[in-house]
């Protein structure tokens, strides 16, 4: 009879247990990153992370916990970390300024976020889930964030700030100077080859192997517009070689 793999689960929650394979792997993707030996030394324990971290006065996250975390080799530890902690670090890098060992727990949860996007875990597929539209945005114009986007559900947490978003910011905007500030849609239009280098960029250093991962649907729809911009400067130098032969 084939021995079962070890697995690791809490007998009180309704969550799948995880196999220690598993485990395993995820610890090894995070160990073996390029970064990982630059960014954890050792720790003495001293806390310095955690009470200079803005993010731990207001969420269950410690620095030192994730340090320690990795430098133990908890692996049920670092698991149920990727599930919710990691994902409340401001990336602020006190952390690191501050470590007398010269930890620098920002970059390990850098690491742990990259592992959590490549094992398709649920955690990175709720957090990255309110950017598809960002992400869009982005690869479609060249821009972040558009006008329209800005509205009171989407930032509930502005508190009273929130009511300027009532402004008619269409009209507000025709008093910038800049003719494509204009519009609501863009805040600017890209030119076709920088986004299309932009594509490139992504595809070179695996983010869309990454977005595939985590929104398959969003990875198609990126993938249709820039087969579609690709297919449009083609056409487009083709236009340029024509007329410069015409002028020869």
């Amino acid at each position: 009879m084939a021995q079962q793999a070890a697995v690791i689960g809490d007998p009180v929650s309704t969550e799948p247990v995880v196999a220690r394979e598993k485990l395993e792997e995820i610890f090894e993707d995070i160990s073996s990153h390029i970064l990982y030996d630059h960014e954890l030394h050792g720790c003495l324990n001293c806390g310095i992370c955690t009470a200079t971290c803005p993010s731990a006065q207001y969420y269950d996250y410690s620095p030192r916990e994730i340090v320690q975390l990795l430098w133990t080799e908890n692996l049920e530890g670092i698991y149920d970390a990727m599930q919710e902690k990691i994902w409340a670090c401001a990336q602020c890098y006190t952390c690191a300024a501050r470590c007398p060992f010269e930890n620098s727990p920002g970059g390990l949860v850098m690491i742990m976020r990259e592992v959590a996007i490549k094992h398709g875990m649920e955690s990175a597929k709720e957090v990255l889930r309110p950017f598809s539209r960002v992400l869009l945005k982005v690869i479609s114009t060249g821009n972040q964030l558009a006008p329209n986007m800005i509205t009171k559900e989407a930032f509930p947490d502005w508190g009273p700030n929130v009511s300027k978003v009532d402004a008619p910011l269409n009209i507000l905007r025709k008093a910038i100077p800049v003719p494509t500030m204009h519009t609501m849609d863009t805040a600017w239009e890209v030119n076709l080859k920088t986004s299309i280098e932009l594509y490139t960029i992504w595809e070179a250093t695996g983010v869309l192997d990454q977005l595939e991962t985590v929104d398959e649907n969003l990875f198609d729809v990126v993938q249709d517009v820039m087969d579609e911009k690709r297919e449009e400067y083609e056409e487009w130098l083709e236009e340029q070689e024509e007329d410069d032969e015409d002028e020869d």
